[in-house]
């Protein structure tokens, strides 16, 4: 008997990074938004797949089990080169050192089954996804994409640099775009964001605990409408690394799946669900701190911050 092959609502892409973490034996503990972002949306019962873009070390982390066992099928990319980070956390934000870059993940390994995937998170954390990527999506296909993993420039044993915005096939392509104040210039506006997408399009600009702004993207590249939406408090800040991620990920499950939110159009519920996940998953180390669906609901009950 033939078995049908799996098919998922949500495909996540991305190259899996290790962070550099002396408190772990291996020396770094695995991250990236490809990983961030698929635990979440498979913890919330949502059938993921993940296109992982894994160095040797990588492709062996015990880390990919979580994703298996949060229910999503994870599909293994080689690459020679994987990205290697070092984040600290200071007083004006973060700061990154890059140790290694990444190959591109190339679509030509995405899965026959999975094309055809409803939702798509583009999750790149040192610009290894590949323009190629915008048409190998299927044209009905809802696209989130995290911004600032394009806009990373790499060198080794130096600070991680921060590349202006520009023309992209895969933020053109994109129906939700997510990016953080602390991934750009000062001298980015938000208005010069908005003509670089397409018309339709959110751009969810995170603020950290304050919450962010919601641009909907008008037909002439300006801003149609804009809300703010608020954070949700942490019991504590242990560990910011995959918060924006988190985020996006919850704000495009429940847009490619409502019944999340109650299967209501209520505005605004997509970006509740998404800052109670962001809220949780700074309260853990790594990827320990993506919440499970029970400890969403709870938070989801807490009121917001004050704006």
């Amino acid at each position: 008997m033939s078995v049908d092959p799996f098919k998922p609502t949500v495909v996540v892409v991305g190259a899996a990074a290790r962070d550099i973490d002396p408190t772990d034996p291996r020396g770094w503990r695995l991250g990236g938004g490809v990983m961030y972002g698929g635990l979440a949306i498979a913890r919330l019962g949502v059938p993921t797949g993940v296109l992982v873009g894994a160095d040797a070390e990588a492709s062996n982390a015990e880390e990919l089990g979580l994703l298996r066992e949060a229910g999503a099928q994870v599909h293994l990319v080689r690459l020679d080169r994987g990205p290697i980070f070092i984040n600290l956390e200071t007083p004006t934000g973060r700061a990154q050192t890059g140790f290694s870059a990444s190959d591109p993940v190339d679509p030509a390994h995405l899965p026959d089954a999975w094309r055809t995937a409803p939702g798509w998170l583009i999750a790149p954390v040192a610009d290894e996804i590949p323009d190629a990527w915008a048409a190998a999506i299927p044209p009905d296909g809802l696209v989130a994409t995290a911004w600032q993993g394009l806009l990373r420039d790499i060198v080794p044993g130096e600070l991680v640099h921060h590349r202006s915005p520009g023309p992209s096939p895969i933020v053109a392509r994109s129906d939700i775009i997510g990016v953080g104040s602390d991934d750009l210039g000062e001298d980015v506006r938000l208005a010069d964001l908005c003509r670089l997408m397409r018309p339709g399009a959110t751009l969810a600009f995170t603020q950290g605990a304050r919450g962010g702004l919601a641009i909907e993207v008008g037909p002439d590249g300006g801003a149609a409408g804009m809300a703010r939406w608020p954070g949700i408090p942490t019991d504590g800040i242990v560990d910011a690394t995959g918060a924006g991620d988190v985020f996006l990920a919850g704000l495009l499950a429940a847009r490619v799946e409502p019944r999340l939110v109650g299967g209501r159009p209520a505005p605004r519920l997509d970006f509740r669900l998404a800052a109670a996940m962001a809220s949780l998953v700074l309260e853990g180390i790594g990827l320990d701190g993506v919440p499970e669906r029970d400890a969403i609901r709870r938070r989801l009950a807490r009121p917001a911050a004050p704006r």
